[in-house]
C-alpha cells in the first residue's frame, strides 16, 4: 500500500463530485438557452466553452491521479487473501511418495 493512495483517492472523489455538479449545471444551462441555440451557434458554443473551461481543472486531477486506481487494483490482485487459505501442493493421482528413495 502506498501512502499517497489515500490522498489521490480523495482528489479523485472530489473531482468526480465537482464534474457531476458541473454536468448538472450544464444541463440546466443548455435547457435554458433559446430554442434556436444549437451546436455551431455562438450562444450554444460560448456556453459550452465556458462549461468545458470549468471542467478542465477536475479532468486534470483525473489525468494526474487516475493511475492510482490501476495501482490499487494491481496491488489488491497480487496481495495474499485473508479469505482463502494459501495454495497447497497437490499430488498427482496414483503417485505416492517413496520412503527410501
Amino acid at each position: 500500500m502506498q501512502n499517497r493512495w489515500g490522498f489521490q483517492l480523495g482528489v479523485l472523489a472530489t473531482a468526480l463530485d465537482r464534474l457531476d455538479a458541473l454536468h448538472e449545471q450544464w444541463e440546466r444551462t443548455r435547457d435554458s438557452l433559446p430554442a434556436d441555440a444549437r451546436p455551431g451557434t455562438p450562444v450554444f458554443d460560448d456556453a459550452l466553452a465556458e462549461h468545458h473551461a470549468e471542467c478542465w481543472t477536475y479532468l486534470d486531477d483525473w489525468a494526474s491521479h487516475g493511475d492510482a486506481l490501476g495501482e490499487i487494483n494491481s496491488a489488491a490482485r497480487h496481495a495474499p487473501s485473508l479469505l482463502a487459505p494459501p495454495p497447497t501442493a497437490v499430488r498427482a493421482p496414483g503417485r505416492t511418495a517413496s520412503a527410501g528413495k
